[in-house]
C-alpha cells in the first residue's frame, strides 16, 4: 500500500464513521448487509454457547484491535483470552472471522491474513456469504494452513484456551 498521507492511531480516533488503519492507510469499512449481519450474529452465538464455562475468554464483534501504533483492524468477530482494556483490544485474539464482502475481499484475504499470521492469531476464519461456505485456516508455527472448507459441519478450535466450536449447518441453515 502507498498513500499520500500517513495516520496514526491517535489521529484514527478522531475520524467519523468506519474505518480501519493499516500501516497508515485509512481503509473505509462498508455497511453491512442483513445477510453480514446475521451470519456475525450466528458464529457469535456458536462460539459463545460453546465456551460458556470459559470466564477468562470474550467472544466479541466489530471491537477496535489496536496492533500497532499505525495500525487498527476491526475484525468481525473474536475471540480474546484475558483482556483487560475496555477502549480496544491489545492481546492477539485466538480467533478472528471475517466475513467477506465484494469491497473487502481482497483487503481480508491478503492484507490482514498477513497481519493476522504475522501477530500469530491461532485461528484465520474466512466466511462467504454468497456460498454459504467458510474456510479456516490454523496457525502452524510461522504460517497458516488451511484447515478446510465447512459448509455443514462442526469445526472445534482445539487450540484455543476456552476449546471454542461452531456448527456451520447451524450458522447458514436458515439461509439454505
Amino acid at each position: 500500500m502507498c498513500a499520500i498521507e500517513y495516520y496514526t492511531y491517535e489521529e484514527y480516533c478522531q475520524w467519523e464513521g468506519n474505518w480501519e488503519l493499516i500501516k497508515g492507510v485509512p481503509l473505509a469499512l462498508p455497511s453491512h448487509t442483513i445477510l453480514h449481519q446475521s451470519l456475525v450474529a450466528n458464529i457469535l452465538f456458536e462460539i459463545n454457547k460453546s465456551v460458556i464455562n470459559g470466564k477468562e475468554c470474550l467472544c466479541i464483534a466489530g471491537v477496535d484491535w489496536k496492533i500497532w501504533s499505525d495500525t487498527v483492524l476491526r475484525p468481525d468477530i473474536s475471540l480474546v483470552c484475558n483482556e483487560t482494556n475496555e477502549a480496544y483490544m491489545t492481546k492477539v485474539p485466538e480467533i478472528v472471522v471475517e466475513v467477506i464482502s465484494k469491497s473487502t475481499a481482497r483487503r481480508d484475504e491478503t492484507h490482514k491474513f498477513k497481519i493476522y499470521e504475522e501477530e500469530k492469531v491461532k485461528y484465520y476464519v474466512l466466511v462467504y456469504p454468497n456460498d454459504l461456505k467458510v474456510k479456516v485456516y490454523r496457525l502452524d508455527g510461522k504460517e497458516y494452513t488451511k484447515e478446510g472448507d465447512f459448509s455443514l459441519e462442526t469445526y472445534d478450535f482445539e487450540d484455543t484456551t476456552c476449546k471454542a466450536s461452531v456448527n456451520f449447518g447451524n450458522v447458514f441453515e436458515r439461509f439454505r
